[in-house]
């Protein structure tokens, strides 16, 4: 996507055809001829019209055959049954660019898509490449080319700036340039993607990585479609120094589909959203007024090395509004350093111990505010800074605003929160660049997400996966019984309990005492559940019994069930047990999740979930962030677990993303047993699904 002719064509087209323009100026599909002229477009606008000879005071041409040649981007807006005569016509005429405002496709339905992949076909063919249906168009305020129809267009002036975006949403592209510049916050580019049959959001953010006159990429999502190319455009953009910020519905859902295991219940496309973004250096907020203050910050940064703030106020309860939404976002706010203090005390200047670096009481003065500010900002206890300044900020900037404008270019990320509506001081800072913020909730917001930015992960390595590939390829069917995964996962490198299967409860077994006997059956998942688990059989003779009342309960409750026999485990205790899982996300692919074990892992929902396959380092990360595992993590003198074992599970579980061959729909292990330090781990439960 670096071709400088396809950039052009996308963003800076210099002849332009608008298929389906009005004659009549109060229609709107004559908007964006309107927009394109008051709006400054210097290039040639091609209408067309087949009942009008002229549209708005330039020639029209009843059809894109009988145009000029050269036109580089086509406009189409006439209705959705007749797109795919327009695709063809801009096929035969050469024409390498098209946005679809229409509608009436994948969105609609089944005979919708069928309609939409046909779009893509033709497109595809002929060497046209395609945004939308349901698109809004683009809009370049470098060039200028409004060529949208969205009425934000009626705004006098474009602001033009350095942010680039691109929205799954054409009417919340027009509501962040909106919003923008009621800030005066200028876009460089504007892209409205729409259903996203053909040119990915991915390979647009591709395009912006190598425009000049952008320098960081803002993302509206609904979904996540064509994942890697949005991955490979994420890691070249982070390279550039481009940083990306996406806003992503999809927080809450209202439903979703049965899973069979706990994993699957547990975790929901966000989740795996969240997984992603992090994996490929991608910034997420979760306000829209973030989207608009956040550039600033993230603008020539690189992902930080710690999360600890310093925090310097001149209102206490101005500053405890941020501060309270940072902690809950797992964000650190430090004290002054004892140097610090000593240092601003020999300039007579005189501060607390507290989290808060609270200047009220010492006196709200410039050189004051300057000096606190310059020492927090230059000492290597903090990796970011944020200044709250109070009412002073709308009648007195030059107290506390003045002092952080001065301060740029900061060593260090530096922002600012504005307890009033000052919005005069928010220019000054703006014009400084500095990122302001004029809600707690939209600071913290920005701030976390930016404390949460980590560099792209490199690819991890396959590892020798034969023997596991081998296994799942013999298969009978769909879901393996739990004797089958776990020889799965022992040929993946993670530890098994020792077992032994038996077809009569009478067999013997060569195992140590006691043991868990269960029910081998690829029907039933939940097998406690069935009445087909015992635990804690002491010597063979209770087995024996044990084995007889399993086969006469589950055969009284799953009488249609494929029994494959009873499944004889040594019983494994250890310092903590967690729930291992692995799935196939619909949107981002393979991802791993690493949670507390036992039936109430999706209650407490106390869980991480990384893409697939992850690193041993990775994996160490996984088991600091679930926070039911303090224990095994040595948390107040605890003996710890097996750490080492456990990460290096995580990684050889997580292999299964590299699998060829039949793909895994969804894997777990439930229990896998955490020993106590150098004692390992083992998997005594086993799911695989097969796709």
């Amino acid at each position: 996507m670096s071709d400088p002719s396809f950039a052009r064509a996308l963003l800076a087209p210099r002849r332009i055809a608008l298929v389906g323009a009005s004659a009549d100026p109060s229609k709107n599909t004559a908007r964006p001829q309107r927009y394109l002229r008051a709006h400054g477009y210097g290039g040639e606008i091609v209408p067309i019209n087949r009942n009008a000879e002229h549209c708005l005071g330039e020639k029209a041409y009843p059809s894109l055959d009988a145009a000029p040649e050269g036109i580089e981007h086509a406009l189409i807006m006439v209705p959705g049954a007749q797109v795919l005569g327009v695709v063809e016509q801009c096929a035969r005429k050469k024409i390498p660019m098209a946005s679809i405002y229409s509608d009436g496709f994948a969105e609609t339905g089944e005979a919708g898509r069928k309609l939409q992949d046909a779009l893509v076909a033709t497109a595809r063919a002929g060497g046209v490449r395609l945004t939308g249906p349901n698109c809004m168009g683009i809009i370049n305020t470098h060039m200028p080319c409004a060529l949208s129809i969205n009425a934000v267009l009626d705004i006098d002036r474009l602001i033009a700036g350095r942010v680039g975006l691109v929205s799954q949403s054409g009417s919340v592209m027009g509501a962040l340039l909106s919003r923008g510049q009621a800030r005066g916050v200028g876009f460089s580019k504007l892209v409205s993607v729409g259903n996203e049959c053909d040119l990915s959001v991915g390979e647009i953010v591709e395009v912006l990585v190598g425009d000049a006159d952008t320098d960081i990429i803002l993302l509206f999502l609904e979904t996540i479609r064509q994942p890697e190319h949005l991955a490979h455009a994420a890691r070249r953009a982070y390279e550039a120094g481009k940083a990306i910020v996406v806003y992503k519905l999809g927080r809450s859902e209202v439903a979703r589909e049965l899973a069979a295991s706990h994993t699957g219940a547990m975790t929901g496309s966000d989740d795996s959203a969240n997984a992603f973004f992090r994996r490929h250096g991608i910034v997420r907020v979760d306000t829209l007024e973030a989207m608009i203050e956040a550039p600033q910050l993230l603008l020539r940064a690189k992902a930080p090395k710690g999360r600890r703030i310093a925090v310097l106020t001149t209102t206490g309860g101005g500053a405890a509004m941020v501060v309270d939404n940072l902690g809950r976002l797992g964000v650190e706010v430090v004290p002054p350093t004892d140097r610090i203090i000593e240092t601003l005390a020999a300039r007579n200047i005189r501060i607390g111990k507290g989290a808060l670096t609270d200047l009220t009481m010492a006196g709200t003065r410039k050189e004051t505010y300057s000096a606190v500010l310059g020492e927090l900002l230059r000492s290597e206890h903090c990796d970011a800074v944020l200044a709250v300044v109070g009412s002073s900020s709308q009648f007195h900037p030059q107290l506390a605003v003045e002092p952080i404008v001065e301060a740029m270019p900061a060593p260090k990320p530096l922002a600012a929160f504005l307890v009033p509506d000052a919005a005069r001081s928010l220019e000054l800072l703006r014009e400084a660049g500095v990122a302001a913020f004029r809600t707690p909730e939209s600071c913290a917001d920005a701030l976390a997400a930016y404390f949460a930015w980590r560099a792209p992960q490199p690819p991890t390595a396959p590892q020798a996966l034969e023997a596991a590939e081998r296994l799942l390829d013999a298969a009978p069917g769909p879901q393996l019984n739990e004797y089958a995964a776990c020889e799965v996962f022992d040929a993946l490198g993670v530890a098994v309990a020792r077992t032994q299967v038996i077809a009569a409860p009478a067999d013997p077994v060569a195992l140590r005492f006691p043991v868990v006997a269960k029910i081998l059956s690829p029907d039933i998942l939940h097998k406690t559940e069935a009445g087909g688990v015992a635990i804690g059989l002491a010597t063979p003779e209770a087995l024996e019994r044990a084995a007889a009342d399993i086969l006469r309960r589950v055969q009284a409750s799953r009488p249609q069930a494929k029994l494959d026999g009873i499944l004889v485990q040594e019983m494994k205790t250890g310092r903590a047990e967690v729930i291992l899982g692995y799935q196939h996300d619909p949107q981002v692919g393979p991802v791993v999740v690493l949670g507390v074990g036992g039936t109430f892992a999706e209650v407490y929902r106390d869980f991480c979930v990384r893409i697939a396959p992850v690193s041993v380092a990775e994996a160490g990360e996984m088991v600091e962030q679930v926070k039911g595992l303090a224990g095994v993590r040595g948390f107040r003198g605890q003996p710890k677990g097996d750490l080492d074992a456990l990460k290096r599970a995580v990684a050889a579980f997580s292999q299964l993303a590299h699998i060829k061959g039949r793909r895994i729909a969804e894997a777990e292990i439930n229990p896998l047993i955490v020993g106590a330090e150098g004692q390992g781990v083992a998997a005594v439960d086993g799911l695989v699904v097969l796709a």
